[in-house]
């Protein structure tokens, strides 16, 4: 971040800020994860900086439980503050603040649809003139709501029955229908469903990108050189993050919605045929991965590409269980998060990654900060007393937790896998593909080579295909689009 700083450069003790909720905007009480930024002064908006890991901009978090229309939070410094450890060191200048109010429930997201927000407001920060920020929080992101159909995407909302039921008020599961050629003119025509997971947050409004005119998936997809299916693009966001689609104690039956609620309500509409085939990048690799390993027979076979870390032993770079901590190696260095691909140069460590994420979160822990490593907690890990996940390790020291791993054995793909392969094997039978760089961004070779090394032991033998690609980084993939569609096609017994 670029600001300016006094030539001294001087810090400032005691920050204050107070942030009143215009009346204007609300006329009931508001609560949530109320969030402070300083901006560069020539930036744009400081609000765009959440959930950046690598991000330079100064947060303060704290937690809201009641603030009502005209009323004011006043603080000198939040509980949670990032990238700084205490704010008595940030530097003198000009700064652009700007307040934010994460409110939504259900979407937990930076910059969430209905979440409140102040209007960039520059502020010199002077440790002569030690007065508070006044920062009003008057706008308002707008509402969710489904966008346009086209003639290729169509959108859907579904009220869910068994996440309703789970979280105690009405859930909905969101997704995009991008429909083949003909769709419309041959309406007796029934077609495979090819479920796509896209990384980690994506949204369902990701497959109108796709389908952007003159875009190269769009021609391919027009032509006919690609097979009809219905491609249905899932949504990543939910009350923790990313509900990574399968069952699990904090997100709730998200695997039970997709498989009896969702896929079939696409099928009825949409005409399925009943075939389904699953592909995925990074959480999507991992969620088509799982999805195809929990439910056998429901799919017809998985494409993962990059997927999050399948044997536990190494999530990412952290061996949960074995290792004391999640933020230290046993020689005391800091455990890398994510890394260059090219030069190998670290760009942020576990520990960085969980601060940003402590300041988004409820209770300053990254546990409910709706962002990876608070993701992963709620899909793995138990849920405690107070209704939120037990975070596996401490938020501040690292500390991991050993009293919680078997909870998140179960879903560790390495172990399953190893505990149920007599069951599993002939129904995964040529179904399970996989393929990663070996210079992937977040480390995420390495626990594919330990799940690769531990499944080639397996009787009846593994027959999936694990292809690695020396070199690359993040996402890469062994197949284009056209041989992917072929592959697919093949899989479903497609005619055409």
């Amino acid at each position: 971040m670029r600001n300016r700083a006094s030539a001294t450069a001087q810090t400032v003790a005691n920050v204050a800020a107070s942030v009143q909720l215009d009346p204007a905007l609300a006329s009931n009480p508001v609560a949530g994860r109320l969030m402070i930024l300083l901006g560069s002064p020539d930036g744009g908006e400081p609000r765009f900086e959440l959930g950046q890991a690598e991000s330079s901009t100064p947060i303060l978090g704290m937690d809201v439980a009641k603030l009502e229309p005209g009323g004011t939070v006043r603080t000198l410094r939040a509980p949670s503050q990032f990238p700084l450890e205490s704010l008595t060191r940030i530097r003198a200048g000009e700064y652009q603040a700007q307040a934010v109010l994460h409110t939504n429930l259900d979407l937990n997201l930076p910059n969430a649809p209905g979440d409140l927000y102040s209007q960039p407001t520059r502020v010199r920060i002077d440790p002569a003139r030690p007065e508070p920020m006044a920062l009003v929080l008057n706008q308002q992101l707008p509402a969710d709501r489904l966008p346009a159909e086209t003639e290729w995407v169509k959108s859907i909302k579904l009220r869910s029955q068994v996440l309703s039921q789970f979280h105690g008020r009405d859930m909905f599961l969101r997704a995009a229908v991008i429909v083949p050629r003909g769709f419309t003119e041959q309406t007796d025509q029934r077609y495979p469903l090819r479920v796509h997971v896209g990384g980690y947050g994506s949204r369902y409004l990701s497959a109108l990108g796709r389908m952007e005119r003159g875009g190269g998936f769009a021609q391919l997809w027009q032509s006919d050189a690609a097979p009809k299916f219905l491609i249905v693009h899932l949504d990543g966001a939910g009350p923790l993050g990313d509900p990574y689609q399968i069952d699990s104690a904090n997100h709730g039956p998200y695997g039970t919605a997709l498989t009896t609620e969702l896929i079939p309500h696409i099928e009825r509409q949409f005409r399925g045929n009943g075939r389904r085939v699953l592909d995925g990048g990074s959480t999507g690799g991992w969620v088509s991965f799982a999805l195809q390993v929990f439910y056998p027979e429901y799919f017809q076979g998985c494409w993962s590409s990059c997927p999050d870390p399948l044997d536990f032993r190494s999530f990412q770079r952290i061996n949960i269980y074995d290792d004391a901590s999640a933020y230290v190696d046993g020689a005391a260095r800091e455990v890398p998060s994510c890394r260059d691909p090219r030069s190998g140069q670290v760009r942020f460590t576990v520990r960085q990654e969980c601060a940003m994420e402590n300041v988004l979160g409820l209770g300053d822990s990254w546990a409910m900060s709706g962002q990876q490593w608070g993701a992963w907690n709620a899909t793995f890990g138990p849920q405690g007393p107070d209704g939120r996940p037990v975070p596996l390790w401490n938020p501040v020291t690292g500390q991991i937790d050993q009293s919680i791993l078997e909870h998140w054995m179960k879903f560790d793909m390495r172990r399953h896998l190893e505990a149920n392969w007599a069951k599993l094997a002939p129904l995964l039978k040529g179904k399970l593909r996989v393929w990663i760089g070996e210079a992937d961004d977040y480390y995420l070779n390495e626990p594919v080579h330990r799940f690769d090394a531990a499944v080639r032991h397996l009787v009846p033998k593994f027959d999936g295909q694990i292809t690695f690609g020396p070199g690359y980084g993040h996402c890469w993939s062994s197949l284009n689009e056209p041989a992917l569609m072929k592959e697919m096609a093949a899989a479903v017994a497609l005619k055409e």
